[in-house]
């Protein structure tokens, strides 16, 4: 059996500088075409709404739209006409969903620093939000059941769906079906660039929106970034990534096992495992092994096989503490930590930059993809230095409110006066001294 053909192998120190930049370099330095096809479709949504809509799905999605919304009607549809294991399975993952993100969901905080002043900071529901549901190789309900039932918990007024037409012009049937199990309140037959810059600028028939959710292709994507002064979005998205982080504990097809469901996804998504310990060369060889008796029979070798080659690795690192380092510096979406039981907790307590984490062999990232109630829209290509994943935060702005006391009013009138005679501002320190009195007054 060949080995895999991969990006990097062996130990971390013998690579060089260039091979190390491939694997830790992730960002997306998009094609100057998808850029400017953006830009176009962007400014043709601008400019014409609904009609550029109806040509972008003729031209791209190969359908003539009668009509861009999808009556709530064909949705419950859907839903009635799902398997019923499989409409159990997905009310399974909304229950846990809604639970989790129920758990999370931010309170209001008031606090006191002195007498008499007081300062409160608010959680307020957005008014309306997107949801991108991508339809591309395949359809994602669960990315739909992701972005809308969070949106619900945190008191989103509206939920707005977009995902692409398929060849009847609606969007798939378990996107429907899923979108009536998370009872958004409208769904749109659109796809790609296009859609993301309906929401963002609203058109005849589709509302702007406050901010908009969810994965998408290069064009979605790029769409969102160049439409971030007009829509707030979760976060700069990417192709699907894994590093698994072990040690001489981990079993090789376990490991390969993730590695492979990961790289599933697309051909430029990134696996890596970086392996700690002096005993861990035969390790990562046996993972190689089962990579490539995995991929034997996989259906969908060929992404895998492209995937690997171009951005996967199998590393080793003598010290525990280097491959936490390499970890927090390659700032992976899932992070699968597979370490002795003495080693684990301390270990995760070190992790601070990654999308989310799946603590032990058992917590396979496909559970997290769809069924234990955490989110899966997570930031990429080392975003999650300064990103997180996506939450009831993201679904709510923050008022801010102080009140102060005629009395406090007093104590602070002259310290603040001081301040703003410092910076030349008259206004300001007549505006805090006026009620200098204030106390005695009382």
């Amino acid at each position: 059996m060949l080995p895999v053909q991969l990006r990097a192998f062996g130990a971390l120190a013998w690579l060089d500088r260039k091979t190390v930049q491939a694997v830790v370099d992730r960002s997306s330095t998009t094609d100057k075409s998808v850029r400017s096809r953006t830009a176009a479709i962007i400014e043709q949504v601008r400019t014409r709404g609904d009609a550029a809509l109806v040509d972008f799905a003729r031209d791209f999605d190969k359908v003539n739209l009668t009509a861009l919304e999808v009556p709530r009607a064909e949705w419950d549809a859907a839903l009635a006409a799902l398997d019923p294991a499989l409409r159990q399975s997905l009310e399974r993952a909304a229950r846990n969903i809604a639970s989790v993100h129920a758990a999370f969901r931010p309170v209001e905080t008031i606090c006191s620093p002195e007498p008499g002043i007081t300062v409160g900071r608010r959680p307020d529901p957005l008014q309306r939000v997107g949801i991108y549901a991508p339809g591309g190789r395949a359809a994602y309900p669960s990315s739909l059941l992701m972005g809308a039932i969070p949106a619900r918990v945190a008191g989103v007024g509206e939920v707005i769906v977009c995902s692409p037409p398929g060849p009847d012009g609606k969007p798939s049937a378990v996107v429907l079906a899923a979108a009536a199990l998370a009872n958004v309140d409208r769904v749109f037959s659109l796809g790609g660039a296009g859609a993301i810059a309906a929401l963002a600028l609203g058109t005849e028939s589709v509302p702007r929106v406050d901010r908009i959710m969810g994965p998408g292709n290069a064009y979605v994507a790029e769409a969102k970034l160049q439409l971030v002064n007009a829509v707030a979005i979760d976060s700069p998205a990417g192709p699907s990534e894994l590093l698994v982080l072990g040690d001489s504990s981990a079993k090789a097809d376990a490991v390969a096992r993730e590695m492979m469901a990961q790289a599933e996804h697309d051909p430029d998504a990134a696996v890596v495992t970086i392996l700690a310990g002096d005993d861990v060369d035969l390790l990562a060889n046996d993972v190689r092994t089962a990579l490539a008796a995995q991929l034997a029979t996989a259906p969908r070798a060929d992404v895998v096989r492209a995937s690997l080659a171009a951005r996967g690795a199998i590393v080793t690192v003598p010290l525990l503490s280097e491959a936490i380092a390499f970890t927090n510096e390659w700032a992976a979406e899932h992070l699968l930590l597979v370490v002795r039981d003495d080693v684990r907790d301390s270990t995760l307590a070190a992790l601070r930059s990654a999308g989310t984490i799946f603590v032990g062999a058992s917590s396979s990232v496909a559970y997290g993809d769809y069924m234990t109630g955490a989110n899966h829209v997570l930031p990429t290509a080392g975003a999650g230095r300064s990103y997180s994943g996506l939450s009831t935060l993201d679904f709510v702005r923050w008022t801010t409110w102080q009140e102060v006391t005629p009395a406090a009013a007093a104590s602070l009138a002259e310290d603040v006066g001081r301040f703003a005679d410092a910076e030349g501002l008259p206004a300001h320190a007549a505006a805090a001294r006026a009620w200098i009195n204030a106390g005695s007054a009382q």
